[in-house]
């Protein structure tokens, strides 16, 4: 296990303490991902499989946080999160401005840049958008993590900044 991996499986092990966390997405109950080795340790009554529906599961997200609930929202690969675009950008980013801060979410999305070493997953598979999406939103934050020294500080920053987190991490450093 790399030193990357170490400090992603202590980064969802600090969230999965906290109340009102639950992680949902592809392959978080069952083996499919790089993200369900992340999420082994974790109870499965914390954890919420969904089918393949990118758009669907950020609009679930999002309704989760305005009641409450503080989900952990994970795609496997950056190229998925396009297809949530539509709630990413339009709803779950103005939302706080469109209602007044009446609703304030609370949530960490967590995508996957794909692997192209050993093996090249693909020009629809390996591809990162971060600095495209970081020109896209208003109140979203984004963090970065190409190095392993920033993943359990700003996981932690994440969750208690109370916003909404996009946390970009790497399949390659796994």
């Amino acid at each position: 296990m790399t030193k990357y991996s170490s400090e992603i499986i202590k980064s969802m092990n600090f969230l999965s303490t906290k109340k009102n966390t639950i992680f949902l997405g592809q392959s978080v109950v069952y083996p499919g991902n790089l993200l369900y080795k992340t999420l082994k340790q974790i109870d499965k009554n914390k954890k919420i499989e969904l089918p393949v529906f990118e758009d669907i599961q950020m609009g679930l997200s999002l309704g989760m946080s305005i009641n409450g609930i503080y989900p952990i929202t994970c795609y496997p690969r950056f190229d998925f999160l396009i297809l949530a675009m539509n709630q990413l950008v339009n709803h779950a980013d103005k939302l706080k401005i469109i209602t007044l801060e009446q609703y304030l979410p609370k949530m960490i999305i967590r995508v996957l840049v794909g692997a192209k070493k050993p093996l090249d997953g693909g020009e629809q598979h390996t591809q990162n958008y971060v600095k495209t999406i970081k020109k896209m939103f208003k109140t979203i934050k984004v963090y970065d993590l190409k190095n392993e020294k920033l993943i359990y500080k700003s996981y932690k920053e994440a969750f208690e900044n109370k916003k909404i987190n996009l946390m970009v991490e790497y399949s390659e450093n796994y």
